[in-house]
């Protein structure tokens, strides 16, 4: 070997390459780990109505390690949506030494029975709130179909103007409703919107009349061709017999 000249030369040429790459990693690995790269400035944008200053700062202080170069943005995003009330983050780097962080809110629905919320995404979250929310109750996993029940139905009453206070899917996907707080609407599994709307278009002229001069707390739509109410206390007013006459 130490007779060719040529492939001396190469080798040293490969030597020098390695020497100088090295060098090269190491500058760089020290520019981007250095302290003369850090952030400086963080911008947060979104609609925040609960998400908090201080909640933010908390985060920014306490989860946010590393230079422009390492901060891991993936860590960074995690961070900022384990708040309560944040549903989802985007972060990124603005050069020289900014990082811009873009918060949405979650939007509450209604309550999931009384262990969480419902977004308007059909999604469960954990945050407190002492905002009036309908109460939605069904099975495990069954959350989007129940925002998406809740406002099928509420449209349905909209001529009513009243309010569904709380909604059921039972096992079997059956529904029923509380409206008002006051009156129970056993709704059934099909057919639901239809049926409902049938009642709002019947309200007024039927079921109002009765309830005028006989409350009722409950309503059975579960019939083809009309609805059954429970009248609570209701007494039937006797027929008059009629006298005999005489023979």
């Amino acid at each position: 070997m130490w007779d060719k000249p040529q492939l001396l030369l190469w080798f040293a040429n490969l030597l020098t390459a390695l020497a100088v790459l090295l060098l090269f990693y190491s500058l760089l690995f020290l520019g981007v780990h250095s302290p003369l790269f850090p952030i400086r400035g963080i911008k947060v944008d979104g609609e925040l109505s609960h998400v908090t200053r201080e909640q933010l700062q908390y985060v920014i202080k306490n989860e946010l390690k590393g230079t422009f170069f390492t901060l891991d943005l993936d860590k960074t995003r995690g961070a900022f949506e384990k708040l309560p009330w944040v549903r989802e983050v985007s972060v990124r780097r603005r050069w020289p030494d900014r990082l811009e962080v873009s918060i949405e809110e979650h939007k509450a629905l209604a309550r999931w029975g009384n262990v969480s919320l419902l977004n308007t995404f059909g999604e469960r979250f954990d945050a407190a709130s002492n905002e009036v929310l309908p109460v939605l109750e069904g099975p495990p996993g069954s959350e989007k179909q129940m925002v998406d029940g809740f406002r099928q139905l509420q449209q349905a009453l909209a001529p009513l103007k009243k309010m569904t206070t709380h909604l059921w899917l039972s096992p079997r996907r059956a529904w029923r409703l509380e409206l008002d707080h006051q009156l129970i609407v056993e709704v059934g599994r099909d057919d639901a919107v239809a049926r409902v709307e049938r009642f709002a278009d019947a309200y007024p002229n039927s079921l109002a009349l009765i309830a005028e001069q006989h409350p009722f707390e409950y309503v059975d739509l579960r019939y083809p061709n009309g609805f059954a109410v429970r009248l609570p206390g209701y007494q039937p007013a006797e027929t008059a017999k009629p006298k005999p006459g005489k023979a």
